[in-house]
């Protein structure tokens, strides 16, 4: 509240995401921030994706101080601010289709356990320019390739925009560069504990749309915008520390395997998104290996800190909340279990032949999202960690 008086801040945005992970906000004014601390300001849920019908529409946001964070393409004077809100009943008690509670459920059962997980996104998106009403063309802003360099590669001052952007956000993007497809851009950032990690996801998205849009351009999320180029990836970095010092990388991971199928749906939730995956880099079997890029998890080249495994499914449309509060659990149950990690898998399963993966008997992802609404709705691995109003929401949309 000191921050917003000194700072000549006029408006506070408090976010939130629907079940789907598509930001929503309710702007207020300064002299009703007291008020929404102490008691959360109301809002109709019956208009927000998978939040329930009229009879109980009534939730409450109430902000979380700790995540507020100016927006540097505002006005500097009457200046506006964004804070992360946590969703309420009338009653105090927690709204359990707030996927930003489920991820927070997820730290805290692995804190009991004395583990911490960690999270670095990687998450790719194309550049189209607009039309005189501002409307995506689906025609790529440039048409250069994989880590080309200007004048090819247009997009590298928009990255350096949304890069600075977010710095002055307090967030630090570790890396970016242009993807293989025309127009099409990746941005890095270093890890950090699943919460922290999955709210920079999604202001990246933001500032990445809202950057994108003061230059002229669209910036696309989806999963395979264009049929016959690379479809855009969301890339999780996965790392877990335990209290006594232990190692769990192979345990997390064999459990991270052992539950993909029932946990795609909400990795890939989209009907665009089966027809990313088994093409240009993206997994469609289940496995892994050490650097290989033709597998759904990969151990990147590092040491240390840095050791981590690559988890490389899911696309953008995922609600990062729900997708890091489901490899928490899984990884939980792999350590839990003591799961031993299956042997990898070192070959390139994009050229391999259909007696050759015959012969490796690899099970599959969901190639659809009816079948993958059906492993989940079969998992209680899945009805444990999900609400089933959300389960309901991602099957029956």
């Amino acid at each position: 509240m000191q921050y917003v008086r000194e700072e000549d801040v006029k408006f506070i945005r408090l976010t939130f995401c629907d079940v789907f992970g598509r930001q929503k906000n309710i702007s207020i004014m300064p002299q009703e921030l007291s008020r929404a601390f102490d008691y959360g300001i109301a809002f109709d849920a019956s208009s927000v994706a998978g939040f329930g019908d009229e009879t109980r529409s009534d939730l409450l946001l109430r902000p979380e101080p700790g995540t507020l964070a100016p927006l540097p393409w505002r006005p500097e004077h009457g200046r506006v601010v964004r804070m992360f809100a946590d969703i309420a009943r009338p009653n105090g008690s927690p709204f359990k289709q707030d996927t930003r509670k489920i991820l927070k459920k997820a730290v805290e059962d692995a804190e009991k356990a004395g583990l911490r997980f960690f999270f670095g996104a990687e998450q790719e998106f194309y550049l189209f320019t607009t039309d005189e009403a501002g409307r995506s063309t689906r025609i790529p802003y440039d048409e250069a390739g994989y880590m080309d360099m200007a004048p090819e590669d247009k997009g590298e001052n928009i990255r350096r925009e949304i890069c600075l952007t977010l710095e002055q956000m307090g967030i630090c993007p570790e890396s970016s560069h242009h993807e293989e497809g025309p127009g099409q851009n990746e941005i890095d950032f270093r890890y950090s504990d699943a919460l922290t990690a999955a709210d920079q996801a999604m202001t990246f998205r933001t500032v990445a749309k809202t950057v994108a849009c003061r230059n002229g351009l669209t910036a696309d999320f989806s999963p395979k915008p264009l049929i016959n180029h690379p479809g855009n990836g969301f890339h999780i970095n996965i790392s877990v520390k335990a209290q006594d010092g232990s190692n769990q990388m192979d345990s997390m991971i064999s459990g991270i395997l052992l539950h993909i199928r029932e946990m795609t749906l909400f990795l890939n939730p989209g009907e665009n998104s089966y027809r990313r995956l088994g093409k240009c880099k993206a997994p469609e079997y289940i496995s892994w290996s050490a650097q290989n890029r033709s597998q759904l998890i990969r151990i990147p080249a590092a040491e240390g800190e840095y050791r981590r495994a690559e988890l490389r499914s899911p696309d953008p449309e995922a609600n990062p909340y729900l997708a890091f509060a489901l490899i928490i659990q899984a990884g939980l149950d792999g350590i839990r279990d003591r799961l031993p990690l299956r042997p990898p898998v070192n070959e390139n399963l994009y050229q391999a032949d259909s007696s050759r993966l015959a012969l490796l008997e690899l099970k599959r992802l969901p190639a659809s999202l009816e079948q993958a609404c059906r492993a989940a709705a079969d998992s209680s691995f899945i009805k444990a960690h999900i609400p089933p109003a959300i389960l309901d929401a991602y099957c029956n949309r």
